[in-house]
């Protein structure tokens, strides 16, 4: 059985779902205990909970201690056969975050998946936007072998969330190496800003405007798709993503999310500076997909390498992870201001 001590590295969400993503993957028990000690509700809260039972159903898993704040998780998986299924979370809670625990175990099924998950958020604080990870995280994925989609049908905010979207991954044989070694030459910076039920306030072409004026100064500019959205009539709410794309293959994403008493200007600036930051390091991803990749090129034959501009508390964990599950080794380094994520072959 793996032993895993929630209360390591980042002591947060990230070690309890990549730990069952990996024990799913490998087929072993997996004890893991302290679960969120390092944060202020520790414990399973909603969107944790529903993350396991869901990767509990796609792999057929035993539970024990699967309950609201439980602080220690028994996880048994069995195999990974694919088919459809259903999750609801019933808060406000991340379903970026549900897609980020399932996705890893999905690609190893016999069959596709098709998972539908309902009564969340696709847009909040502290995670990924959905149309982050449509634009910026699934297509790097992509070029590893990897073929998953993700539908919205409805947009979902905090705090009543509602949200549903469907996710569907087809089975992967072999993951290829990801090496973006060079950040290259600009070729476009691309965007979505979305607005739910907020059109008579024109906030998705305001916050586009906002991220182009930014852009502008720089002497950059964005082509922004503007949706406004009337998806889901109980939950207002908007969210705006950009990603710049060179020609070395690097795709470099940031977001912004709207929120009480923080005008459509605040959004679209804000995405646009976190953009520029990373544009004018060189990076080859950005910050948070920095960490966010770490599971796939460490599951990968051969050699995988990038560069970020800020070693997370977030990768380090994964990179933990990875090597104490997997027994792959991971070399990051300092070059040049950037750092060189390397998972040796």
């Amino acid at each position: 059985m793996i032993e895993v001590d929630g209360s390591q590295k980042s002591g947060s969400g990230t070690i309890l779902r990549l730990s069952v993503a990996l024990a799913a993957i490998l087929r072993q028990p997996l004890h893991i205990y302290n679960i969120r000690q390092n944060r202020p509700q520790p414990g399973l809260r909603p969107q944790h909970l529903e993350a396991v039972l869901t990767a509990a159903k796609i792999c057929e898993a035993q539970l024990k201690g699967a309950t609201l704040n439980s602080r220690e998780l028994w996880f048994t998986p069995k195999d990974v056969k694919g088919g459809k299924f259903e999750a609801e979370i019933g808060t406000a809670g991340s379903i970026p975050m549900l897609i980020m625990t399932v996705l890893p175990i999905c690609i190893f099924a016999k069959n596709t998946v098709q998972l539908r998950i309902s009564k969340g958020g696709t847009d909040v604080s502290n995670s990924p936007t959905t149309n982050y990870l449509r634009n910026v995280f699934l297509p790097v994925l992509k070029r590893m072998g990897i073929n998953a989609a993700i539908t919205v049908h409805k947009y979902g905010y905090y705090p009543k969330g509602m949200g549903e979207v469907t996710l569907e991954v087809e089975p992967c044989g072999e993951l290829q190496p990801l090496r973006l070694e060079e950040f290259g030459v600009l070729k476009a910076i691309n965007g979505v800003s979305v607005c739910t039920f907020l059109a008579d306030r024109k906030v998705a072409e305001r916050q586009a405007a906002a991220a182009n004026n930014y852009l502008n100064a720089k002497g950059l500019a964005a082509d922004i798709q503007i949706v406004n959205d009337r998806s889901n009539p109980l939950q207002k709410g908007s969210s705006l993503v950009l990603w710049a794309e060179t020609d070395k293959d690097a795709i470099l994403g940031a977001d912004a999310i709207g929120e009480l008493k923080k005008t459509s200007e605040a959004v679209g600036k804000e995405a646009a500076e976190k953009l520029c930051m990373e544009i004018s390091a060189k990076a080859t991803v950005d910050v948070h997909l920095a960490d966010m990749l770490v599971p796939y090129i460490a599951l990968a034959k051969g050699r995988s390498t990038y560069l970020t501009r800020t070693l997370s508390d977030h990768l380090e964990t994964n990179i933990w992870l990875a090597q104490t599950f997997l027994g792959v080794k991971f070399k990051v380094e300092k070059i040049n201001g950037l750092y060189k994520v390397e998972k040796v072959g």
